[in-house]
């Protein structure tokens, strides 16, 4: 952690934490809820990319040997008619997959209610999109699939959220763009999440991004971006259940041919609750962006220019000590297409790899 960041944390934990609970504690109306996670980790790669650098896909467990996820403090306020939160994070997540000018703010808002059930916020959110979250805590596995590192992990602008009743919840974004906080050009984007609780077992869930994040400087040609996302959460007894599933469209995006193009890929995992403290998880996956508007371009044996094609597959086993907290060994294993040699292990170029990972979390 560098000495920048220790100051950030000591000023919050000896200034502005306390500041703030005496201030709740003078408003009985008000209430300021503090929260905080950490997880820390030990991983393994099949692949050379040296040592203390972040593997390919950096997110969750992002190097080899032994590491720090996120040490994360949280700050909520609510009073009835406004309300907003804080969400600092430090570690391996935060400097691996976050924004390079803003890492160590995960979420920042501030809201004001409209109507009953109406409420506008404003600020830094953690992205609205996508079938996975972005914590470990969150999860059925702890890696997050290729599908989600591929999606938005951030955001800024505005939020409507309605809530017209507790089974239903539509939000409405208008952003800066896509996986960024600061602008990158004049045109702004809009997203839309839309949940609907099947019952206390599970939800379902539609979410979209539709934007133009080509920069104005140096390219006039218009990359129309709409990216959509279905997604199911349910609970059989003693099986949870999480599948969804991205479709996206942008224009004029294929690098020889600047025409229309689409990417698709989707998720699977399963969680079967052995024991009340004791469960096993697997998860599948698929990622097929053929023209790389969205995973990059790679030279493969063919000596053709493609995108990411690939598959995974994860099992892993969980013991919860307690109710906030966890510990967990997983194993997973990407299968590029094979003529996409991206990794490498044991000097020979691969189209796979493996990654073992242990880490332990806790919530309070």
């Amino acid at each position: 952690m560098s000495p920048k960041n220790a100051v950030i944390i000591s000023f919050i934990l000896l200034n502005i934490l306390p500041a703030a609970k005496i201030f709740a504690q003078s408003d009985s109306a008000s209430k300021v809820a503090f929260s905080g996670y950490v997880d820390g980790y030990y991983a393994y790669y099949t692949d050379s990319v040296g040592d203390g650098n972040y593997q390919k896909f950096p997110s969750v467990c992002p190097r080899n040997g032994f590491g720090l996820n996120t040490a994360m403090i949280n700050a909520q306020y609510d009073a009835g008619k406004v309300r907003g939160i804080v969400s600092l994070h430090f570690g391996d997540i935060a400097r691996s997959a976050w924004s390079p000018t803003f890492n160590n703010v995960m979420e920042a808002h501030a809201g004001v209610r409209l109507l009953k059930k109406l409420w506008l916020d404003a600020g830094f959110f953690r992205t609205h999109f996508g079938t996975e979250g972005l914590l470990p805590k969150e999860n059925i596995a702890s890696s997050v699939s290729l599908c989600t590192w591929f999606e938005p992990y951030f955001e800024s602008g505005f939020r409507l959220n309605y809530n017209p009743n507790d089974k239903l919840a539509i939000n409405i974004f208008l952003l800066n763009g896509y996986n960024i906080y600061e602008d990158n050009n004049r045109k702004k984007s809009f997203g839309t999440l839309i949940t609907y609780a099947l019952s206390d077992k599970g939800n379902l869930g539609y979410s979209n991004y539709i934007g133009d994040d080509t920069p104005t400087a140096g390219d006039s040609i218009a990359h129309l971006r709409i990216h959509n996302n279905l997604f199911l959460n349910y609970q059989i007894n003693k099986l949870k259940i999480q599948i969804g599933g991205d479709y996206c469209m942008q224009q004029n995006s294929d690098t020889l041919n600047k025409k229309d193009v689409s990417m698709y890929s989707g998720v699977l995992g399963l969680k079967y609750q052995l024991k009340e403290s004791f469960a096993f998880y697997t998860r599948e996956e698929i990622f097929n962006d053929p023209h790389g508007f969205m995973s990059g371009i790679v030279i493969d044996k063919q000596n053709k220019q493609t995108g990411l094609e690939l598959w995974g597959a994860t099992v892993g086993m969980e013991y919860k000590p307690t109710e906030n907290s966890y510990i967990r060994l997983e194993t997973r294993q990407i299968q590029m297409n094979k003529d996409q040699e991206i990794f490498r292990f044991n000097h020979n170029n691969q189209s796979s790899r493996i990654e073992s990972l242990f880490h332990m979390g806790i919530s309070f």
